[in-house]
């Protein structure tokens, strides 16, 4: 009697299932997670300063670093008598917010509140760096200030479509996008936001934004943490350009 076979696991699918294992048990370690969270923002960071943010000794960290840096989640450059770790890549940073956007709202801890009165300004949940781009609340309100003027189309679950008249906006906020950008595959990509659990932008072109509104001062980094805040300037040119109203000294906006 013949076999179905396809009825049969492929090898390939069989090698798949394992480095899916593999992985994702590479960030089931509260230690190992821990590091990983605090590299999301794109920074590299000396093994000494990740075993203090992780709450474990140095040797414990050694190890887990290690595991990291051989699962291909962590590169690591070797310094003098020190080692300085990163994300691997951005696919690496986008993995790990789809896993806290799929986190249940149970779970998650909440942000430690503060006296500062632009504590909200300052918050994860409001803007952040993902990587090297920008993510949060506001950059969730800007691309879908983007979307609804027709600049960005969202073309495949990941991706945007950059139109004509996206292009020439980009191209006067002072991003040059050209067939070259469009032709590659990660220049417009849709991300998910883990804290408000809608796309923000990603991809060559969101770094590009950030790294304008950086240029532009209109945000600046937060000191010690991958939150950004909005200054003066970026408050009142982001409600002039988007219609966003962040309420000075409160961080809460509206578009």
């Amino acid at each position: 009697m013949s076999r179905d076979l396809t009825t049969f696991p492929s090898a390939h699918t069989s090698l798949e299932k394992w480095s899916l294992s593999e992985t994702a048990s590479l960030l089931s370690d509260p230690g190992r997670a821990a590091m990983m969270m605090a590299l999301l923002g794109g920074v590299t960071l000396p093994a000494g300063q990740l075993a203090l943010i992780a709450n474990i000794a140095p040797q414990t960290a050694s190890s887990h670093l290690s595991k990291l840096v051989s699962g291909e989640l962590l590169a690591v450059e070797q310094q003098g008598r020190h080692r300085y770790y990163r994300l691997m890549n951005s696919e690496v940073a986008h993995a790990i917010e789809a896993l806290l956007a799929v986190m249940p709202p149970r779970k998650r801890r909440p942000e430690p509140r503060s006296s500062h009165p632009n504590s909200a300004n300052q918050s994860l949940s409001f803007a952040r760096t993902c990587y090297s781009h920008l993510a949060g609340r506001l950059a969730v309100q800007i691309v879908a200030l983007l979307e609804s003027r027709h600049y960005l189309v969202a073309c495949e679950p990941r991706l945007y479509e950059v139109t004509k008249r996206g292009r020439a906006w980009f191209q006067d906020f002072g991003i040059p996008v050209n067939e070259t950008h469009l032709k590659h595959p990660r220049f417009a990509r849709r991300c998910l936001d883990w804290t408000e659990r809608r796309p923000h932008l990603a991809g060559n072109l969101g770094c590009a934004l950030l790294a304008r509104f950086r240029d532009l001062k209109w945000i600046a980094s937060v000191r010690g943490s991958r939150a950004l805040r909005v200054t003066i300037q970026g408050q009142h040119e982001l409600q002039r350009l988007f219609g966003i109203h962040i309420a000075s000294g409160s961080g809460h906006s509206t578009g």
